[in-house]
C-alpha cells in the first residue's frame, strides 16, 4: 500500500494515502419489505470493520478476499422486520424490556451490557428472533463470528419468514469466505419466498461476490421488478458495477438511491448509510477527497456507532491539522471497538501532536503489545521520541537513542516503497545526537583541573566547606587547617616521626 507524509517535521506523521484498498464499507440494509430503519441514534449494526492495522473484530464493516467493499450488512434490530406475509411472533413482556436494556446498552457503547440483556431476552422468550438478532449484531460487533452466525440463524428458525436474519447470517458467511453456502441457503429461501425483493437484492450481491456480474445484475433487476423502490436491490447493482470497476455505472446507481432523478423518479432511500459508504468509497478512489468527508460527516450524525467512518473523518483532520477535534472522534471509536489497532495508533498520534505525551506513548505502547509487526506504530513512536520537547524518566540522549532504534525497526519491517522520510528523520536525530555529545565534551573541557603541588606529589582535595583539606592521597597525615588568626601555619610532622627542622635551620 502507497504511504506519504506531511512535510513540517513537528507535524509529520505516517499516513496511508487514501484508497479503496483501505477503505471498507459498513453497509446497513434497510429491508425491502420492511418499514425504512430509523437513522435515529442506533440499535447494533452488524459486521466487523477492519483495516490498516485494524483487528479482525473491528467493527462495522468487511474488506472481503477479493478486496471489494463488502455486502450490505443487517440493519439495526428492525422495527418492522422484513417479512413476506405471515405474521410475526410477539416478544413477551420480559424479553421486550430485555431488549429494550440491550438497545439502550449499545448506544451507549455497552457492547457486554447489551450482550447479556440480549441473551437475558432469548432465555426469556426463545422465540425472541428479534433479540436472536440482536445479540448476533452484538457478537459480530464483538468479533466473535461463529457466535454471530448461530444467532442469526436462531432468529430466522424462530420466525422462517425473518428475511432481515436471513440476509444477516448470508452475508456473513459471504465474508467469511464461504459465498456458496450462503447461495444455497438464498438460493432454497427464495423458493419458499418468491415475492422477497430483499432476498433477491442478498442473492444479486453474492453472485457479485462470486465474479458472476451477469447473473447479479439479472438477478438484481428482479428484486426492482418486485419492489421498485428496493434500495438493496439498487445498491447491489452499483456494488456491482464497483467491483467490475465500472465507476461511473456504480455513481449513477448510486444517485438513483440516494438523490433520484427527478419528480418521476424520487430517491429511493436518501439516507440510507450504505450508498453514502460506498459512494465515499468512490470519491476517495477518484481524489475527491473533500466529498468524500461529506458524506462521512453525514453518516456520523445519523450513525454515531459506526467506525470505518468517524476513523476515516478523524484521520482526515488529523492530516488536515485537527489533531484536537480528532480526539473525541477516536475515543468514541474506541468505546465500539475497543481492540481497533487502526483507532489506538490514530489516537496516540493526536495526543503527540497535542503535546500529550505520555498519553500517546501509552497508546504506542499498546499497540505494539498487540502487533509489533506493524511498521507504522514504530514511525510514529520515532517521531514522539524524536520532537517532543522530553519524555519524563528519559535523558535527552536515551531518548535520542530510542527514537533512532524505533526509526531502525521501522525501516527494517517497511517496504521500499513505504520508508519514505525515513532517511531524513534519521540525520535530524544523529545531528541532535551530536549536538548532546559536542555539549558534553566542551563542558567537560571547560572545567579547570587544579594545580599540582610544588614537590609533583599528589594535591590534597580541596575542603568543600573551606574546613580541614582531605588526606592526601598516598595515606599520609592531612595538612593542617589554617589558623584562624592568619598566622603562618606550623609544618606538618615529618611522616617517620622524627622532629622537624627548625625554620632557622639550627
Amino acid at each position: 500500500m502507497n504511504r506519504g507524509f506531511s512535510a513540517s517535521a513537528p507535524l509529520r506523521r505516517w499516513r496511508p494515502l487514501t484508497g479503496v484498498s483501505a477503505l471498507v464499507a459498513a453497509l446497513v440494509v434497510a429491508g425491502c419489505e420492511a418499514t425504512p430503519t430509523s437513522n435515529t441514534p442506533p440499535q447494533p449494526t452488524g459486521s466487523p470493520e477492519t483495516q490498516d492495522g485494524s483487528s479482525a473484530a473491528s467493527a462495522a464493516a468487511t474488506t472481503l478476499p477479493d478486496g471489494s467493499v463488502a455486502p450490505v450488512t443487517p440493519g439495526v434490530i428492525p422495527a418492522e422486520p422484513g417479512v413476506a406475509g405471515a405474521p410475526a411472533p410477539v416478544m413477551n413482556a420480559q424479553a421486550t424490556a430485555y431488549v429494550e436494556q440491550a438497545v439502550a446498552a449499545f448506544n451507549a457503547a455497552d457492547l457486554v451490557g447489551a450482550q447479556q440483556a440480549f441473551v437475558a431476552a432469548t432465555r426469556a422468550d426463545s422465540r425472541a428472533y428479534r433479540a436472536h438478532f440482536g445479540l448476533g449484531t452484538v457478537h459480530e460487533r464483538m468479533g466473535n463470528v461463529p457466535a454471530a452466525l448461530a444467532a442469526y440463524e436462531q432468529s430466522f428458525a424462530a420466525y422462517p419468514e425473518f428475511v432481515d436474519g436471513i440476509v444477516a447470517y448470508a452475508r456473513l458467511q459471504s465474508e467469511a469466505g464461504n459465498p456458496a453456502d450462503a447461495e444455497r441457503l438464498l438460493t432454497q429461501r427464495r423458493s419458499t419466498l418468491p415475492k422477497s425483493a430483499l432476498l433477491a437484492a442478498a442473492l444479486a450481491d453474492v453472485k457479485s461476490l462470486m465474479r458472476d456480474s451477469a447473473t447479479a445484475q439479472q438477478v438484481a433487476q428482479e428484486a426492482l421488478k418486485l419492489d421498485p423502490g428496493c434500495a438493496p436491490a439498487m445498491l447491489a447493482i452499483a456494488r456491482d458495477h464497483y467491483r467490475a470497476r465500472r465507476l461511473e455505472l456504480a455513481l449513477y446507481a448510486l444517485k438513483a438511491v440516494l438523490d433520484g432523478y427527478g419528480e418521476g423518479n424520487p430517491p429511493r432511500d436518501k439516507t440510507n448509510v450504505d450508498a453514502r459508504l460506498l459512494r465515499a468509497a468512490i470519491h476517495l478512489e477518484q481524489d475527491r477527497r473533500v466529498f468524500a468527508m461529506e458524506e462521512y460527516k453525514t453518516i456520523m450524525a445519523q450513525r454515531p456507532d459506526l467506525v470505518v467512518p468517524t476513523l476515516r473523518y478523524a484521520t482526515y483532520l488529523l492530516e488536515s491539522g485537527g489533531a484536537r477535534d480528532a480526539i473525541p472522534l477516536l475515543e468514541r471509536v474506541l468505546k465500539f471497538d475497543a481492540a481497533n489497532l487502526g483507532a489506538h495508533l490514530s489516537l496516540g498520534d493526536a495526543y503527540r501532536l497535542t503535546g500529550e505525551y505520555a498519553r500517546a506513548r501509552q497508546e504506542f505502547d499498546w499497540v505494539k503489545q498487540q502487533n509489533g509487526g506493524l511498521p507504522a506504530v514504530h514511525y510514529n513512536t520515532g517521531l514522539l521520541f524524536l520532537f517532543a520537547p522530553s519524555i519524563e524518566g528519559m535523558s535527552p540522549k536515551e531518548q535520542l537513542d530510542t527514537a533512532i532504534a524505533s526509526l531502525e525497526k521501522f525501516k527494517e519491517l517497511a517496504s521500499k516503497a513505504e520508508r519514505g522520510d525515513v532517511e531524513e528523520l534519521f540525520a535530524l536525530a544523529k545531528s541532535k545526537k551530536a549536538e548532546i555529545d559536542a555539549l558534553a565534551a566542551a563542558a567537560a573541557a571547560s572545567s579547570p583541573a587544579p594545580a599540582p603541588p610544588a614537590d609533583g606529589g599528589t594535591p590534597p582535595a580541596p575542603a568543600p566547606d573551606g574546613g580541614t583539606p582531605a588526606p592526601p592521597a598516598d595515606g599520609g597525615p592531612p595538612p593542617a587547617p589554617p589558623p584562624s588568626d592568619g598566622a603562618t601555619p606550623a609544618p606538618a610532622p615529618p611522616a617517620d616521626g622524627a622532629a622537624p627542622t627548625p625554620a632557622g635551620g639550627g
